[in-house]
């Protein structure tokens, strides 16, 4: 088995290296604002070339979620879980939701970016659980 790896390509190093500096930002389109995930040369929406990389305000929902009981990746022991995020900009990323977890159904649940160390990857974003404030 081995750990899993980021695939790197020449639109997805500034967003890695804004995670590494735990201020994840993704390309915002410069005509119609929408955002980009997975970083691209044009935008998907209106197919405009220019662009420029934003800071995303760390917030988003829980859209699905699935725990897995069985190891494909030696950096991903058993169980773990993953979760897919809709962002507050809008994109939907994969990720981990760390801390505690959220009791029966995790889908509608706010979350905030963190960030955790991987021994294959480096830093990567999590999510952890906004608590509702009392």
């Amino acid at each position: 088995m081995a750990n899993s790896q980021a695939v790197i390509s020449l639109y997805d190093e500034p967003m890695w290296e804004s995670i590494r500096a735990h201020d994840w930002q993704l390309q915002q389109c410069d005509d119609c604002s929408e955002f980009r995930y997975p970083p691209a040369a044009n935008c998907p929406h209106c197919l405009s070339l220019d662009y420029h990389w934003k800071p995303l305000k760390g917030r988003g929902t829980i859209l699905s979620w699935v725990i897995y009981h069985r190891q494909y990746f030696d950096n991903f022991p058993p169980p773990y879980n993953v979760v897919a995020v809709q962002l507050d900009e809008g994109p939907i990323v994969m990720s981990n939701l760390v801390g505690p977890e959220p009791v029966g159904n995790w889908v509608g649940h706010k979350v905030e970016i963190c960030y955790g160390e991987d021994v294959a990857i480096g830093t990567v974003p999590k999510m952890r659980l906004i608590q509702p404030s009392s």
